[in-house]
């Protein structure tokens, strides 16, 4: 489905338009790089028993299976369910549909009290708790009218629809908020810690504030507390130097990555190592500063201006939303083992949020009603996609 010409047009005017903002135990995981100390910037795999790291192959591919739902309304976060269904939150509506992973059909959860929408705030992350099976938890990342905040729901799939979602419980409050860089991705690790990507809400000094939760990835308990290991005592700041992240993802063997938002010149995929710098807004992109922790990889903003990131087939997937194209970056370790390969460029606008589905397969999560993009009448979908 290529889009037409004039769409192309029309996206590289805003482009111009936004080029400023480019928006858009418990120890830590990751071997031997979760011990690394702060400016240590050399790449060291985590091999278990010496066994050797596979390598990708240079050239992937990418396949769309199947649509799987359309007609969302600014759809943001995504969080799979064991028996296939999904559940994805609006960021304007502050709502959480359920989408029936083999029909399609949209069911209206409830909706989130408390998300104040505004510009690029509102209804973003969510994640479902370690322990979902039994507590039945949803954790949310939302934007409400003082700050950014971190609540968990139950969710009764016995209540009528629309009335599913319990009482929101704030674990984590005031991060930031602004009408920019709001981060907003949560994950649960392979450590069974809550991990989430804050912005510096557009006021660059809070990046290298260590005291500041904005434009941070946080490590938090599943109760909001700052998790044990962490590389700064009692704080729940896992990274700092970051200017919006709203991508992150593990490999597997456990080691963390990040995407992030540039300005005007260089967009980021991070690998993440506890208590590293990552340069914003002294450095974007690759520096020459031995403190500060260069990127696995780069894009100009018009190319990418990354949202979420998925690991599949030994390589990151990085959604692009100003980019409109789909990334694959092969791993060896922690560094780019190619030349990153684009993907659906142009064919279905801006990308949000990209999701393991299991082996070969991805979810990949549209987002051209978030009023930078260029609806067509079946926006926003979600697609499944085989890749290699």
């Amino acid at each position: 489905m290529q889009r037409r010409a004039v769409t192309a047009v029309l996206a590289a005017a805003a482009l111009l338009l936004s080029a400023g903002c480019s928006s858009d135990d418990g120890g830590p995981p990751g071997g031997s790089d979760a011990g690394a100390t702060p400016g240590d910037t050399a790449t060291r795999s985590s091999s278990p028993e010496g066994s050797a790291e596979e390598t990708p192959p240079a050239k992937g591919s990418v396949k769309v299976v199947r649509t799987v739902t359309t007609g969302l309304s600014t759809p943001w976060g995504l969080a799979p369910l064991a028996d296939g269904d999904l559940l994805v939150s609006s960021r304007d509506e502050a709502t959480i549909t359920r989408v029936d992973g083999k029909t399609g059909e949209k069911t209206e959860v409830g909706e989130v009290p408390g998300v104040s929408p505004s510009d690029e705030g509102g209804l973003l992350g969510i994640a479902l708790s370690p322990e979902y099976a039994s507590d039945r938890m949803i954790y949310a990342y939302f934007t409400s009218a003082s700050d950014n905040r971190i609540v968990r729901m139950i969710y009764d799939e016995e209540k009528p629809a629309g009335e599913q979602l319990g009482a929101p419980d704030t674990v984590f409050r005031g991060v930031p908020k602004g009408e920019i860089h709001n981060g907003g991705r949560i994950a649960f690790g392979p450590d069974r810690m809550l991990y989430a990507g804050t912005g510096e809400s557009g006021d660059t000094g809070l990046s290298q504030d260590k005291e500041s939760l904005g434009g941070k990835i946080l490590r938090l308990t599943p109760d909001g507390e700052p998790a044990p290991g962490n590389p700064f005592p009692d704080s729940p700041v896992y990274s700092y130097g970051h200017r919006n992240v709203q991508g992150l993802a593990w490999d597997t063997r456990q080691r963390l990555f990040a995407s992030e938002f540039g300005q005007n010149t260089w967009d980021e995929l991070n690998a993440i190592k506890p208590g590293d710098n990552y340069g914003w807004p002294e450095a974007e992109g690759e520096s020459d500063d031995s403190g500060f922790h260069n990127p696995v990889d780069q894009w100009t903003t018009d190319e990418a201006s990354p949202s979420g990131i998925a690991y599949a087939e030994g390589s990151i997937w990085m959604a692009g939303l100003g980019g409109e194209r789909l990334w694959r970056i092969p791993l060896k370790g922690t560094e780019a083992s190619a030349e990153p390969e684009a993907f659906l460029e142009d064919e279905y606008g801006r990308l949000r949020t990209v999701v393991p589905a299991g082996g070969d397969k991805l979810w990949l999560v549209t987002s051209n009603t978030d009023g930078r993009g260029d609806p067509e009448k079946d926006d926003d979908r979600i697609l499944e996609l085989e890749v290699s």
